[in-house]
């Protein structure tokens, strides 16, 4: 599962032990739906926290971004509980919209893309914030179709890199090894330096030369990277006594490799919502009261 964002934690779904399973069954009935289905998560009504999305194919966590701020799903596909029935969400309704406007090789993936890069659009959030707080996002038709040509290319940049984080190309920081103790890849706890341009990892790394650009990528109230550092930490539960250990035996460089990578889509995902941005400006859908629910 998704725990929070770009963390992943396993979960024994089972209908005794996760009394609350929501419409999961219907969307990751299989294993082997996660190949297919993509699952768009936006803050609820109620949230406590800024509006963001995230876009992933396994189960997110209630809370994706900590508590005071629950997660709304919206998969691509839903399906019987055996697996079978495969349906999209995107209705022929919407198509047939989009295609009236935009000519027949739309498709619903499209659609799908165009949605994900809109609810990234800095100027969509910024004029729609306050019914973000109150109502489900709703969305214009375009004026141009190469508006949403460039919603639809980026959108689907955007859900590639963030779907596909653990594959990223890793950011290029300086190591810095303290020769002083033996070199280890194990995490007990990072830490973030005071002026957020390096990351203790252990007593025999630091990471350092981060972008400052990362940190504008946020999803709740922190940066993905922030995420990544709080929660690839040990703890323990005092109850308990279950000691929670995130370091990856089979992979010991798993969590080193993962700040890389994550500071990458981070600097990435700025970097398309900029271009969109520029691509697409707010007159694009303003001047008109046509929208798709």
């Amino acid at each position: 599962m998704l725990y929070r964002p770009f963390c992943k934690q396993f979960l024994y779904l089972d209908s005794i032990m996760t009394h609350r399973q929501g419409r999961f069954p219907n969307i990751f009935p299989k294993a082997n739906n996660e190949l297919e289905n993509y699952v768009m998560c936006l803050s609820d009504l109620a949230s406590e926290k800024p509006f963001m999305t995230l876009v992933t194919n396994v189960i997110p966590d209630l809370h994706l971004v900590g508590a005071g701020a629950n997660a709304q799903c919206f998969p691509f596909y839903t399906y019987a509980e055996n697996g079978t029935n495969r349906r999209e969400n995107i209705t022929d309704w919407a198509l047939a919209h989009f295609q009236a406007e935009y000519g027949p090789d739309v498709r619903k993936w499209d659609i799908f893309h165009y949605i994900y890069a809109m609810l990234h659009h800095p100027q969509y959030r910024e004029r729609y914030a306050e019914n973000l707080k109150r109502d489900l996002p709703h969305f214009p038709l375009l004026h141009r179709k190469e508006a949403l040509l460039d919603c639809v290319r980026i959108g689907r940049q955007l859900m590639d890199i963030h779907l596909n984080y653990e594959q990223a190309k890793e950011y290029q920081l300086k190591w810095i090894e303290n020769h002083d103790v033996p070199f280890s890849w194990r995490v007990e706890k990072m830490r973030l330096m005071p002026d957020r341009t390096a990351v203790i990892v252990n007593d025999s790394l630091t990471l350092s030369g981060i972008p400052q650009e990362c940190f504008q990528y946020l999803l709740g109230n922190r940066s993905a990277l922030e995420w990544v550092i709080d929660q690839y930490q040990v703890s323990e539960d005092k109850r308990s006594n279950i000691v929670s250990d995130p370091n990856n035996l089979d992979d010991e460089e798993y969590i080193v490799r993962l700040v890389g990578r994550v500071i990458t889509v981070s600097v990435e995902t700025v970097r398309l919502v900029n271009e969109l941005a520029q691509a697409v400006k707010m007159e694009d859908w303003m001047s008109e009261t046509r929208k798709v629910n």
